[in-house]
């Protein structure tokens, strides 16, 4: 198992812990969930096909067989996102943080059930370790306000990103290239988002304050999808989904110190802890062969 791995994911961790940053400057301006997703979808493809087109076009055909786990792979991101951004407008970043992160425990059961990996001790002690981390981090712990839409989508931001997990691996186990991956999850992003997100609308906004929206707009595309997506997809070929996933969890101390560098928000005790015993799980993973 390759060492640079590792820091590819925990790299990808940290940049997906600035999509609150971008979700709390973008809020203001009137953006639902959905056309942040589409956002997010929509700049990283416009970005990335010019390059591969560039570098080698043959990297967008993919047999036949793939086309199914392509499609899972696009769609299980795509509600990873919405259903992270509608938590966090139901609730909060924290909330929404440590729900999607439920993840890790459906990515171990789905993990052993369809990919053959095995459970040992130390994956799950790593886990529970994270869990209560991030319940510490996230302020659970010491008592905050829920809905239960931000509840609801919460877990299933959880599901949809073991889900996204699965169906990725998968296509790595079948030697389909990162790009092609990165590419057809934007893709089909962009399909969806558009359907959906009213469009219209988004330019209506936006013209409101151009210049600020769209570099927003371009940094939502670029630091929350396209950058930690490919360092995912490139560290998920020598490691297990289970692992990756457990190890993708740096994504809430991310946010926390984000949130505190850039929002103002406070350090508590139970936050300190919480970071700590992430940390600890991420470093017995790592030094798990």
């Amino acid at each position: 198992m390759k060492k640079s791995a590792f820091f590819y994911i925990a790299l990808a961790g940290v940049l997906w812990g600035t999509s609150g940053l971008f979700s709390y400057w973008l809020t203001p301006f009137g953006f639902k969930p959905v056309q942040m997703t589409t956002m997010r979808g929509f700049v990283s493809m416009v970005l990335i096909l010019p390059f591969i087109l560039i570098k080698n076009p043959k990297l967008l055909k993919v047999p036949k067989k793939e086309i199914f786990f392509l499609i899972g792979s696009g769609v299980g991101l795509f509600f990873t996102a919405y259903t992270y951004y509608a938590s966090m407008a139901a609730s909060s970043v924290s909330t929404a943080v440590i729900l999607m992160y439920t993840a890790p425990v459906f990515v171990l059961i789905f993990s052993v059930l369809f990919l053959g990996e095995k459970l040992n001790a130390i994956k799950g002690v790593s886990v529970f370790l994270m869990i209560v981390g991030c319940a510490l981090v996230s302020g659970i712990v010491g008592g905050m306000k829920f809905s239960l839409a931000g509840i609801l989508f919460g877990i299933a931001a959880g599901i949809s990103y073991s889900a996204y997990n699965i169906f990725t691996k998968i296509l790595t186990m079948h030697k389909v290239n990162t790009l092609t991956v990165t590419s057809y999850n934007f893709i089909i992003m962009s399909i969806i988002g558009l359907a959906v997100a009213n469009p219209i609308e988004m330019v209506s906004l936006t013209t409101k304050n151009p210049v600020a929206i769209i570099l927003l707009i371009v940094g939502i595309g670029v630091f929350t999808c396209i950058l930690p997506y490919v360092f995912y997809t490139l560290g998920l070929r020598d490691v297990p989904a289970g692992t990756a996933t457990a190890l993708g969890i740096i994504e809430p101390l991310s946010a926390t110190v984000f949130s505190v560098a850039f929002l103002g928000e406070k350090l508590t005790t139970p936050l300190i802890i919480g970071m700590v015993l992430i940390l600890a799980a991420v470093f017995a993973l790592a030094k798990q062969k």
